[in-house]
């Protein structure tokens, strides 16, 4: 097989690379870190469900934002219809967490594992989440 070794091709290729990258579609940041949505918290929450709230904190709020508001440019709001029980129930939350999860209906990409996240806690995250989404009309 001949190599091409002219100058002219290699350019072409260089500037053909340049001008894909050039036209990638870039991440709308404006904003970022911003609410999603607005959150009801209810005035009294159950003794699982507190402790939810306090993991949630410790694992979850830096991505999905106080409350499950979602934040702009990083992670969706989980106090929404999309993820009413009927349609991602209890273990799709759990599966997230332990396993992470592909992207698929939010266009923040792929969610990681969270690390050191143990399965009690999972388990009062999805009642302190599951309260709030009644509390919003979600459930």
């Amino acid at each position: 097989m001949k190599q091409f070794k002219s100058p002219i091709l290699w350019l072409i290729i260089a500037i053909t690379a340049v001008a894909i990258y050039a036209l990638k579609p870039k991440p709308n940041t404006a904003g970022a870190g911003t609410p999603i949505v607005s959150v009801t918290v209810p005035t009294t929450l159950g003794a699982n469900a507190k402790m939810g709230q306090g993991a949630f904190e410790t694992h979850c709020a830096a991505c999905h934002g106080v409350n499950a508001v979602g934040q702009v440019g990083i992670a969706p709001p989980l106090i929404h219809k999309i993820y009413e029980p009927s349609h991602h129930g209890d273990l799709s939350f759990a599966r997230a967490a332990k396993f992470g999860v592909q992207a698929h209906h939010w266009p923040f990409g792929n969610m990681a594992p969270v690390d050191g996240i143990t399965d009690n806690e999972i388990i009062s995250i999805i009642t302190y989440i599951r309260e709030l989404q009644r509390a919003n009309g979600i459930g």
